[in-house]
């Protein structure tokens, strides 16, 4: 699976931004989709995630209100809509499909800015 993300920028705080991330092919129905990131000197981190069949969501306690995550299954695509941004959000996020066995499939990132 290659995925392909895009959608990040620079931003106020306060501000919005939607990040996507497309899979090469179909994700399998008991796969997960989900958003990680990287913020400067720090480990990657678990952002929000969903289930390919049900949608089910969870998220991290740092995003939750502000953050949803959703998915296209036609398109393959799993997209983080952001508000109300952070500084402390400015991060490369990282798109992640989990097979049913565990192994992560990782995207090239996307560079999230916030500005204070």
């Amino acid at each position: 699976v290659q995925l392909q993300a895009y959608g990040g920028g620079l931003v106020q705080a306060g501000g919005s931004l939607r990040l996507s991330c497309a899979a090469s092919t179909p994700i399998l129905s008991n796969y997960h989709m989900g958003w990680f990131r990287q913020a400067p000197g720090k480990e990657r981190e678990f952002v929000a995630a969903l289930t390919w069949r049900e949608g089910r969501t969870l998220y991290t306690d740092s995003v939750k209100g502000r953050v949803t995550i959703s998915r296209d299954n036609a398109k393959n695509t799993v997209y983080l809509q952001m508000n109300s941004l952070k500084p402390e959000d400015t991060a490369v996020y990282f798109c992640n499909v989990r097979t049913a066995m565990w192994y992560d499939y990782w995207g090239q990132g996307t560079l999230v800015t916030v500005s204070s």
